[in-house]
């Protein structure tokens, strides 16, 4: 695919020189005799490969043109940009250097010269665009198994307890919701789910027996199932690629109010991903079939949660929730089939 360059240039015989030039070595060349003319030519074209402008322009100089491409779309935004300047002035490279030029071309400039600068320039730029491609498809592969790792840990963790199949993942749904109504972004998205899925880890450390007795737990009994959000904490704080993971893990036991474990904090001391997966944590207990009752009507859950709302909960989290509820006409968040 031919690559398109675009030369800005008021002094008519540069631009006819330098479009020769480059359409002679097979680039696909748009000339253009000013920085408006150019910000007026992004509007509705698509990006080149490069862009070769003159700094010494009347009415608006190449620094300020520069600055304009920076509130453009992405690919514009992203263009790689080389200054023609008739100037060896060490202060203008500096400056146009810091505001995101790629290099400084001479004027006059011999032909075989400017044909080699551009070559090389779009030849690099093809590499690094080929190499960050690269680098993403790695990382969204890497994303992708440690995701597929985690939703098997999460199922082993359920796989504990005969009433709770599915748990994690419905609380990382839920956590996940209120984070996307909350406005976090795609990936904070991604890591409250993460978080979600990952918070019962520490049950793993709790014996079977004890998470599995269909009957009123004992004082000692009831210390051990407390010890999982320390446990689960502890665990995850080994990865420390992602070191916010144990945060979820460690504290969605604790209240807004203070009263909860494991230590007891207090409203926003309480790191938020773990006020909102408190939140999803106890709807899906409400929702979910347990040993000793079923699936609570949606009523109930609703007047519990607003119950909880400064106590519990944090309010914020508390009536994303209720507005979820409210949205879900049907009941169809629940741990039916």
């Amino acid at each position: 695919m031919m690559s398109q360059i675009i030369v800005v240039d008021d002094d008519p015989i540069i631009l006819k020189g330098a479009w020769n030039t480059l359409s002679g070595a097979g680039f696909h060349v748009v000339a253009l005799k000013s920085g408006q003319a150019l910000l007026d030519y992004t509007r509705e074209h698509s990006a080149p490969n490069l862009i070769l402008m003159d700094i010494n322009m009347p009415e608006m100089d190449g620094y300020e043109v520069i600055r304009e491409l920076k509130n453009c779309e992405a690919a514009w935004r992203d263009t790689p940009v080389i200054f023609l300047t008739a100037n060896e002035d060490e202060d203008a490279e500096t400056k146009g250097l810091s505001l995101g030029a790629m290099d400084f071309i001479r004027k006059p400039f011999a032909a075989s010269v400017l044909v080699l600068r551009v070559q090389h320039a779009v030849e690099l730029i093809r590499l690094q665009r080929d190499l960050e491609s690269m680098v993403d498809e790695k990382t969204r592969e890497n994303e992708n198994l440690f995701l597929h790792v985690v939703e098997c840990l999460a199922d082993a963790i359920d796989a504990k307890d005969n009433y709770t199949k599915g748990h994690s993942g419905r609380v990382a749904q839920y956590s996940k919701e209120i984070a996307e109504r909350l406005g976090y972004d795609e990936k904070q998205q991604e890591k409250i789910f993460m978080m979600g899925l990952l918070h019962d880890v520490g049950k793993i450390g709790v014996p079977d027996e004890v998470i599995n007795k269909p009957g009123r737990l004992s004082e000692e009994e009831f210390a051990k199932i407390q010890k999982h959000p320390a446990i689960g904490g502890k665990i995850l704080s080994n990865i420390k690629e992602m070191p916010e993971l144990a945060a979820g893990a460690k504290w969605h036991h604790e209240r807004y109010d203070g009263t909860g474990y494991p230590e007891g904090l207090t409203g926003e001391d309480i790191p938020e991903a773990a006020r909102i997966i408190a939140v999803a944590d106890a709807y899906d207990a409400m929702t979910s079939n347990r040993s000793y009752r079923g699936v609570l009507p949606q009523e109930k859950v609703r007047r519990e949660i607003e119950l909880g709302k400064g106590s519990q909960f944090d309010p914020k989290f508390a009536d994303i929730m209720l507005q979820m509820i409210d949205d879900d006409v049907e009941y169809h968040m629940t741990d039916r089939p």
